[in-house]
């Protein structure tokens, strides 16, 4: 069993461009969280470093460590590869350092199957609008249509997993989702606070966005 002061998991997963990085990088600024720096088969962005943003290598590498099971999770997502290095993740979790996941629903998925002695909180989230997203996307992008269209087609399929996730959020605004974010992670550690989200408003905004 996993010591009493170990860390604990937090999930972030979201369809392309609504945000998640973001919230990931301003929570770990918090006191004993540390992001689960994934490694990724696709090439850098303008500004993104080697081991800080992600470990990048090559597809041949990446198999070599699928084929030798070293991965706690690992996904095609397109076209390209990532996965989260179970050696890695362990060590801050068995020092007590709270271990934030930037992940899909396919490595979420995995994660949860595994069954870990530590404890794993999910969260979801959607952007405000198929506007507002595709906006984002294309200054992510430089501007490419192509790329950006191409995740908007997967948006509807990705968008659907939010049920697989213990809380989903709306990121209409950045500080007021992180604040809702911190309040249901608290509400998961502490046994005498209790926070539930209205998940018939979730529901009727899902279909807005994928109609």
């Amino acid at each position: 069993m996993a010591a009493k002061k170990a860390g604990i998991i937090v999930i972030l997963s979201s369809p392309s461009g609504a945000g998640k990085t973001t919230l990931v990088k301003k929570i770990s600024l918090r006191k004993k969280y540390k992001i689960s720096i994934s490694h990724t088969t696709r090439k850098p962005r303008l500004n993104e470093k080697n081991g800080k943003d992600y470990f990048f290598i090559n597809k041949k590498d990446f198999r070599r460590l699928i084929k030798d099971k070293k991965f706690l999770e690992y996904a095609k997502v397109f076209k390209n590869y990532y996965g989260s290095l179970k050696e890695n993740v362990i060590y801050k979790l068995k020092k007590g350092k709270n271990v934030i996941f930037d992940i899909d629903w396919q490595g979420t998925k995995q994660i949860k199957n595994k069954k870990l002695d530590y404890k794993i909180i999910t969260i979801f989230i959607l952007p405000p609008s198929k506007d507002e997203l595709f906006k984002r996307l294309l200054k992510r992008d430089q501007k490419d249509k192509k790329i950006a269209k191409e995740r908007m087609k997967q948006f509807k399929s990705d968008v659907k997993h939010w049920r697989d996730y213990d809380f989903t959020v709306i990121n209409d605004n950045l500080e007021k989702c992180y604040k809702l974010i911190i309040k249901f992670i608290t509400s998961q550690t502490k046994q005498k606070i209790s926070y539930k989200f209205n998940k018939k408003f979730i529901e009727k905004h899902i279909n807005n966005l994928i109609n």
